[in-house]
């Protein structure tokens, strides 16, 4: 038993995870990249119109957690059967939410973008951007569906498999339809939009016929559509509801963050906009830490060994810390090189280099923040992890806020903001998991 949570165990869960956010980031580094290449106006409306698709994203992705909680702890228990159904009672829910998604972008994208950007060349291009990545949302969430249906049964090395599949469809149409090469037209940002659409889709299919095709189905009883059970999706949706919520907001407050940063010109949302790229690339090792800290934790609940949460988490951390910790020495050894694969112009490189430093300290506190708050989310107790995110959220808008407004803050300033968020969620996340009554949580 005890190597269920040893370093190999850890490791084994999270590697495919954290390879799978490699791929991904492909992706977003590719868009940015050659967005870069073609203006400032497209850089910025890039970041905007993707955070916009993500704030919806993230409601599907809130589900899939809860759903990830459920199964991992159904998994631990040895109920094969529920996995099944619990993944079946998912997609129930999963198909209408992206019509709902995808409905709300198509008619309300631009009343909501329009009185809050002031630059028309921004919002016009934002908009263009939205237009084609809208129906992505649909392949989105059925990878979200799969991705909680692999990570709770800790068998994660098809997300790796599918994301770099996704990553090359990716890359290559990004070449062929941005720039209008091997007879594809010139598209821009509109280009962009559709290729990652497509990347999705192709995505979502690869994971669809390798879970037909494999054990996963007859043996998890996957894809029976059974007459629906209101008690098995009352409790996934009061498990998942907070985190939906708290998915939602938390993006949404990013998408917030650089509508503030655009207040201050299209240079400071066009280096932002590369700042964010890679700090998301910063931010691999922790994505791939944390759903193995949500989905171990949850599991080893589930086998009845809660004193062994604690020891498990600082296992992660340690772990998580020193990934990060690699990427953030490399980043601050060679800065202009990192920034220069975004951008050729040397004033967006020189003013990019003090903030990306403000944000490898920030990815150092997250790291931890992030694994004491999954560890709060596998122990099923969302609603304390909900209160913690509102919390935390509400002291950084406010802080953003304020040092824009009335500080006129440079953005370096503005990005120290990412160190308050995770000093403040980790040391709330430890203190529930410290003081908080969940050791006998039952989902």
């Amino acid at each position: 038993m005890k190597s269920n949570i040893s370093y190999k165990r850890i490791w084994e869960v999270a590697y495919p995870i954290i390879l799978g956010s490699v791929a991904q980031n492909l992706i977003n580094v590719t868009d940015t990249a050659f967005l870069g290449r073609v203006g400032e106006v497209e850089l910025g409306a890039s970041a905007l119109g993707g955070m916009f698709y993500f704030v919806l994203i993230m409601l599907g992705l809130g589900f899939g957690t809860g759903t990830q909680i459920i199964i991992a702890r159904r998994h631990g228990e040895g109920a094969k059967d529920e996995i099944g159904k619990t993944f079946d009672h998912a997609m129930y829910f999963i198909v209408p939410l992206s019509v709902v998604g995808f409905l709300l972008m198509y008619f309300l994208s631009a009343a909501i973008l329009r009185p809050v950007v002031e630059s028309d060349n921004i919002f016009n291009a934002t908009i263009a951007y939205i237009d084609f990545r809208m129906y992505g949302i649909f392949f989105a969430f059925g990878q979200i569906l799969f991705r909680s249906f692999f990570i709770g049964i800790a068998t994660t090395k098809i997300i790796t498999w599918s994301t770099l599949f996704m990553a090359v469809v990716n890359i290559v149409l990004d070449y062929a339809l941005i720039f209008g090469h091997w007879g594809f037209p010139e598209m821009g940002i509109r280009g962009a939009a559709l290729a990652s659409t497509i990347a999705e889709f192709s995505a979502v299919v690869f994971l669809l016929i390798y879970t037909l095709t494999q054990k996963y189905k007859k043996e998890f009883g996957l894809f029976r559509f059974l007459r629906p059970d209101m008690k098995l999706f009352t409790k996934t949706m009061q498990l998942s509801a907070p985190i939906m919520l708290q998915n939602f907001l938390s993006l949404s407050v990013w998408f917030a963050f650089f509508l503030f940063v655009e207040k201050l010109g299209e240079q400071a949302l066009a280096i932002s906009n590369i700042i964010r790229s890679i700090y998301i690339v910063l931010m691999v090792p922790v994505w791939g830490f944390a759903a193995a800290a949500n989905s171990l934790v949850s599991y080893i609940i589930g086998m009845g060994r809660s004193d062994d949460v604690f020891k498990l988490l600082n296992r992660i951390i340690l772990m998580c810390v020193g990934g990060v910790l690699a990427f953030v020495v490399l980043s601050m050894l060679i800065p202009e090189w990192i920034i220069s694969v975004y951008t050729n112009d040397p004033e967006l490189l020189k003013r990019s280099v003090p903030v990306l430093f403000v944000v490898d300290f920030g990815a150092l506190t997250i790291a931890v923040g992030f694994i004491y708050f999954n560890g709060v989310l596998g122990t099923g107790k969302t609603n304390i992890s909900f209160a913690i995110e509102v919390i935390v959220l509400t002291i950084y808008t406010i802080f953003v806020y304020v040092v824009i407004t009335y500080y006129n803050a440079t953005v370096a300033e503005v990005w120290t903001a990412e160190i308050i968020y995770g000093v403040l969620l980790a040391f709330l996340s430890w203190l529930y998991l410290k003081k908080g009554k969940w050791t006998s949580s039952n989902i």
